[in-house]
């Protein structure tokens, strides 16, 4: 499997509760729609939560400021994402997520890489 993993910062001025209303609401029904042509096989959204472990915990590491939420994308192999990338339907549609992304992601502040998963503990 390979994956793409998306940390989300939100538009400056937009609230925490409105981000993660429209991520979810909006943006994610538009990706089902396009899930096909993009030969995706899952998408998951991690929406930020507040809790009084966060301090603490970024605190002992000194670790930086969190995400308001995580994507995960992923394909059966690079062979698919690649052929996606030739694929009229599938440009449209990353075309069509990312206008629609940049109504609700700080993009400039929002690193995106890919990877492939080895599970350590729990299922595959």
């Amino acid at each position: 499997m390979i994956k793409i993993t998306f940390c989300l910062r939100r538009k400056p001025g937009m609230s925490l509760e409105a981000f993660h209303d429209y991520w979810l609401n909006s943006h994610g029904p538009l990706v089902r729609k396009h899930q096909k042509a993009l030969r995706m096989v899952r998408y998951v959204q991690v929406h930020t939560i507040e809790t009084t472990l966060t301090a603490g915990m970024q605190g002992a590491r000194k670790a930086p400021e969190g995400f308001d939420g995580v994507a995960e994308l992923w394909w059966e192999s690079l062979a698919d994402l690649e052929a996606s990338t030739s694929d009229p339907a599938a440009r449209e549609a990353g075309r069509i997520l990312l206008e629609d992304e940049a109504k609700f992601i700080d993009l400039p502040n929002s690193p995106l890489w890919f990877g492939e998963e080895h599970v350590v503990v729990g299922k595959a």
